[in-house]
Formats: C-alpha cells, structure tokens, sequence
C-alpha cells in the first residue's frame, strides 16, 4: 500500500510523458497491424495534425500543476472530503476514486459538452475529426480540456481522494483513452465481453458518428456501465459508423487554426 502511493504521489513528468507515449505507440502500431477501417489516409500526417493538440495539453497541465497541489494541500488540511470520513480498505476507496471522478468528470461532464452550445463548440473540435484512430484522443480543444480537467480535479477534492488515487485515476484514463479510439478489430465476443463494464473501441465509435442520435451516446470514457444506466448506451455494428460532423466541411478537419478558432466561429450554426 505504501509502495503504491509513494509511486503515484510521486510520479515525474517524464514518467508521465513515457506513459502518455507507450499507451499511445502501442495503440497507433497495434491499429495498422489490426485495423477496424481500412481506408487509406495519411496516418502520419493526420498524427502530426492531432498531436499538436495534445501539445497544448501538456502546457495546460503545467500550468495546472500548482493549482493541483494546492487544493490537495488544501483538502489535507481541512480534511475536507467524504473519503476522510470513514475508514475503508484502501482498494475499496481506490475503486470509488476512480468510478466517481469517471462518473462526475467523465461522463457528466462529457453530457453537457454535447447539450450545452458553448461548451459543445470546444467540443466539436475532436469530433471534427474524419479518421478517428488512437491519435484522436489526443484531440481536444484546450478549452474543452480545461474543463475537464478543473472539474476533475474539483470532483477528486470533494470525495476527499488521496492525490495518488488522482494520478491513478489520470494514468488509467490516458490507457482508456487511447484504446478506445483506437482504429482496431477486435473479436466480436472479446469486444462485447468487454463492453458489458468498459468502453471499448467498438462502443466509442458510435460516439463519433457524424450525426445525431449517434453522436449523443456513450459518454463514458472508462466505464460503459454509466452509459448503461442513465440509458445512452449504443451497441451495433461500428462498419455503419461514419466519422465527422454533419455541420462542418470535412476538409477543416486538418486545418488547426480553423480548428482553434472553430469555439469563436458563429457562422457554424448547432441544434443546441
């Protein structure tokens, strides 16, 4: 136990960076091996066009660095939190981490990207996306991405979760992340087994479908059981999935600065 959370307290930015690289080279080698699409596109350059997405990423969580420490510091203090009020093993209150920050900021927050307009204008920038492979979870507009971010590390503060669970939770996300979005075939038994707890490459894509209903399911980023629950769960076959939006011109799709500016652009009209 106390290994444990030496390690995740402690983890470095490098190590969270080689984290961010295996999850995602393991993915992008294991989709050309293993593809869902086949279609030929310009892997490399649409990786390139989507890891500079993930560029900004980085920066943000830098700058989020001291405001992350502080409000665990904070909670410490207070002894603020629901966790500080009982006593549970500590696998127990680990596995509560980790469903409520992915209930909370996961798939709530992921809801209200898709119905509330403002939000939903960050949030088109990774559904933009024609080609959707494991670079696409890299994709995130930094707007959208601080607000998870904020309301992740607000939900963490409020249960009362030590960082190391935090960073658990963070580490397992980045391997959810990628695999999910990953362009690749999986068994049909395997990928439906799966499903019945996780979300898997196969539930995802329905998510980014080009148009509604579709595209206004399976929110869940770790768990599919929250999908399951509050009835938003969709399950077919991924070959009539069709990526993009039907709103915008699929050849921005590469364009990053028409991507960046896409949340300001009011000539993009949406049904929210």
């Amino acid at each position: 136990m106390e290994d444990f959370i030496g390690f995740f307290t402690h983890l470095t930015p490098i190590q969270k960076v080689l984290w961010i690289t295996a999850c995602l080279t393991f993915f992008w080698l294991l989709e050309g091996a293993k593809p869902l699409f086949g279609g030929a596109y310009k892997k490399w350059s649409h990786a390139g066009k989507n890891l500079i997405f993930l560029g900004f990423t980085m920066i943000i969580n830098l700058v989020m660095g001291a405001l992350t420490a502080g409000m665990f510091a904070w909670g410490d203090s207070e002894n603020f939190g629901l966790l500080k009020m009982v006593e549970w093993p500590w696998w127990l209150e680990l596995l509560i981490t980790v469903m409520w920050i992915d209930l909370i900021a996961q798939y709530t927050v992921h809801y209200f990207l898709h119905k509330v307009k403002w939000m939903w204008k960050f949030h088109m920038v990774h559904h933009s996306d024609t080609m959707v492979d494991a670079t696409t979870g890299t994709r995130h507009h930094p707007g959208d991405y601080l607000i998870r971010e904020v309301l992740a590390l607000a939900a963490t503060v409020a249960l009362g979760a030590p960082f190391a669970y935090y960073m658990f939770y963070r580490m397992s996300s980045v391997l959810f992340t990628y695999f999910s979005h990953a362009n690749i075939r999986l068994p049909d038994w395997l990928d439906k087994s799966l499903s019945l707890v996780f979300i898997t490459p196969n539930v995802h894509k329905f998510h980014h479908h080009f148009e509604r209903p579709w595209t206004d399911t399976n929110f869940g980023n770790i768990f599919s059981f929250w999908d399951r629950i509050f009835g938003t769960l969709v399950y077919d076959d991924p070959k009539k999935v069709k990526y993009g939006l039907d709103v915008l011109d699929d050849a921005t799709a590469g364009d990053v600065k028409y991507q960046l500016k896409l949340p300001f652009n009011d000539s993009i009209k949406t049904d929210y």
